[in-house]
């Protein structure tokens, strides 16, 4: 008689019980598409890491950044460009990256280097070009000019205006030419972006870092055509990787292309003069 009831009741459990586990997959399922994990970059921002394969957060990757339920307010639109996760995209390069760009930008004539960094173009080797650039501008020069008072026994005075004009240079030229570049552009209504612009431009001058360093040979004509070289190598590089995009802008691309070239080469003779040539 009892196990009459202890039936009656296992009967009454698994009736009532299998709605839910009939229910349970429901509440199992896992999609994780819907996950509301913060990644860096955004997915809509361009950068190497993105898309599904993100690596291990660290512990402190929220420092900075508000705390969930906080009434700090957000930084959007305008304002969002004088914060520092605004540039963070365009510093997401590793060692292998900038390497890659230096040496495409020695082998100009492939004209690949604007498509290889469409999705990813970077701020960080143009900055560290143009930095080196300036401090070898300026050591170099002043070695040479140091050699050559010692030799003709005349006084030394190390002139800090060097360091100053090589930044000025360096600097200038690279901001300068790509936002006019890009306005011309714009105007004819080609393709092109400023950021990608400012990514081209920088590592086009890394040319001139070796050919300064080969400036320190006291020959006048082996100065000429080390400059020529880099000139030429530094001005093909930009023309080429800026031809396909600017020929959408009509009959005038041409025109726009050389001017390109020979302004990189009129950089080229500034440098001649004023840097690699010997003034005692």
């Amino acid at each position: 008689m009892m196990s009459g009831n202890y039936t009656s009741i296992d009967n009454q459990n698994v009736g009532g019980s299998v709605p839910a586990v009939a229910d349970a997959p429901a509440h199992v399922a896992v999609k994780f598409a819907d996950s509301s994990l913060q990644t860096f970059p955004p997915s809509g921002s361009q950068g190497k890491i993105s898309g599904a394969a993100q690596p291990p957060r660290d512990a402190d990757d929220s420092f900075g950044k508000p705390a969930a339920g906080s009434d700090e307010p957000q930084q959007s639109g305008w304002f969002r460009s004088f914060t520092i996760a605004a540039y963070k995209p365009y510093f997401d390069v590793d060692t292998a990256d900038v390497l890659e760009r230096i040496k495409d930008s020695l082998f100009p004539f492939n004209g690949s280097f604007s498509e290889k960094t469409a999705n990813n173009p970077d701020l960080y080797g143009p900055f560290w070009i143009c930095t080196t650039l300036i401090f070898v501008a300026a050591s170099i020069g002043t070695f040479v000019t140091y050699i050559a008072h010692k030799v003709q026994k005349k006084e030394w005075d190390y002139d800090i205006n060097l360091m100053t004009w090589s930044a000025g240079l360096f600097y200038g030229y690279v901001s300068i030419v790509p936002l006019a570049l890009y306005l011309i552009l714009k105007y004819f209504s080609a393709p092109s972006g400023f950021v990608h612009l400012l990514c081209l431009y920088g590592y086009s001058l890394f040319v001139f870092i070796p050919a300064m360093c080969l400036s320190v040979i006291p020959q006048e004509i082996v100065r000429w055509v080390v400059a020529g070289v880099a000139g030429f190598m530094s001005a093909s590089f930009v023309a080429l990787n800026l031809r396909n995009h600017i020929k959408s802008a009509g009959e005038r691309w041409f025109l726009i292309v050389a001017g390109i070239f020979l302004l990189q080469l009129a950089l080229a003779l500034v440098l001649k003069l004023y840097l690699f040539t010997i003034s005692v």
